[in-house]
């Protein structure tokens, strides 16, 4: 199948979204250059989300190829609805929720009435988020290349001895705890106490949601979950929501309007679907040696950023350049492989 086939949902939403920018900026601003400013806000949102998300769906893809075909359909449907919906909308709202202490109701209003209020208690937050979702995304990137099991190295020198300390029983854990710990120093008194908990708050959802995975996958087909089924399927869902941290966080840099963020994200979700699917039908994994290698290093770079975060500000085009380089040199690097094994 072509690409247009896998891209053609995306294609539909990303003209329905714009249209709905068009219409929104109309609806606040009443002017035509209120209403282009908006469309264009819109179109630079989906490029970010995009351009942050190429790991995302790589590891998507990785984790649906062992996926029993039921579940693998479940999340391409429910998971993309709790992608775009919910991380995109309600949790946003949520934060507000608990950081103001209101209701939901009462957080819509702020988002729609008063988007300034709403984005101050959103930047408030943001050291407990990139905390938590640092510690987690360091967590799946550090048990990826922690792995004595590991075959193919791509960055030889660092690979080959990160695999090396797979015998080293919880060594992902202490490496993470380290660099807790080292950041928690150089922040001022009054965030180290958010910043140690949000973070343990993330490293502990990730052995959470893997001892969990590995307990259901293990149950038999006469039980409730097959291998390869919900285990794997929340596996997805809490890493999609931290990668969607960074996206929503740095969204706020480019507008304060919660609907404009929904529908410019909601745009660039899509894509990550349709990559997903994509690569999975194709099976693109295996034949690009390194796209997963590639896909990891981003995660392990963008777990750093997060954690800097917390102490300055990280451009966004910074996160997405370096994420989309890690991936680019990776598939050069699989392209130079294939053609020296004459396989191409």
């Amino acid at each position: 199948m072509s690409i247009l086939h896998y891209f053609r949902w995306a294609f539909a939403v990303t003209v329905l979204g714009l249209l709905l920018t068009l219409w929104l900026g109309w609806a606040y601003s009443g002017t035509i250059g209120g209403t282009l400013s908006f469309f264009m806000i819109g179109l630079v949102l989906a490029i970010l989300e995009i351009s942050l998300s190429f790991d995302n769906a790589i590891v998507n893809a990785n984790k649906l190829q062992t996926m029993t075909p039921i579940w693998r359909q479940r999340f391409l449907t429910w998971g993309i609805l709790i992608a775009v919906f919910g991380m995109r909308i309600v949790f946003p709202l949520l934060i507000v929720v608990i950081a103001a202490g209101i209701g939901p109701i009462e957080a819509v209003r702020l988002a729609a009435r008063e988007p300034a209020e709403y984005a101050r208690i959103i930047g408030d937050a943001h050291l407990s988020i990139a905390a938590f979702g640092g510690a987690f995304l360091m967590m799946v990137a550090l048990s990826y290349f922690v792995d004595e099991g590991k075959e193919v190295d791509w960055i030889a020198a660092l690979e080959r001895n990160m695999r090396r300390f797979g015998s080293i029983r919880g060594m992902e854990v202490a490496f993470v705890l380290a660099v807790m710990l080292g950041f928690a120093t150089a922040l001022p008194d009054h965030d180290t106490g958010r910043f140690l908990f949000a973070s343990s708050a993330g490293l502990l959802t990730f052995l959470a949601v893997d001892m969990l995975g590995h307990v259901l996958d293990q149950s038999d087909a006469a039980g409730t979950v097959a291998k390869g089924g919900l285990g794997a399927f929340l596996y997805l869902e809490v890493l999609d929501a931290s990668f969607s941290f960074d996206g929503v966080i740095g969204a706020f840099a480019l507008t304060q309007n919660l609907f404009l963020i929904a529908i410019g994200l909601g745009i660039g979700a899509m894509y990550v679907r349709s990559m997903t699917i994509m690569l999975v039908e194709r099976q693109t994994l295996a034949e690009f040696r390194y796209l997963e290698h590639g896909a990891f290093w981003s995660i392990l770079v963008l777990s750093i950023i997060m954690f800097l975060q917390t102490i300055w500000h990280v451009s966004e085009i910074i996160t997405g350049s370096l994420g989309a380089g890690f991936i680019l040199m990776a598939f050069i690097s699989s392209v130079l492989y294939r053609r020296a094994e004459g396989k191409t």
